[in-house]
């Protein structure tokens, strides 16, 4: 049989869960946003001149 305080504690734990989970969504959104942000950058020159390196070494173009 459950008590008043089981109950409680139970409706606590329910609203964990849902602050939890909001907070993971606006975590994985920033995460999300911070990625598109990234993948907009330009390569800077040094690596570009690193890649090109690599390629003549390789034999590629």
């Amino acid at each position: 049989m459950r008590r008043y305080g089981d109950r409680k504690k139970m409706y606590k734990d329910m609203a964990d869960d849902t602050s939890k989970a909001s907070i993971r969504d606006q975590i994985n959104e920033n995460l999300k946003r911070v990625y598109e942000d990234a993948l907009k950058e330009e390569v800077p020159d040094r690596f570009k001149i690193l890649l090109a390196q690599l390629r003549e070494k390789a034999g590629g173009t």
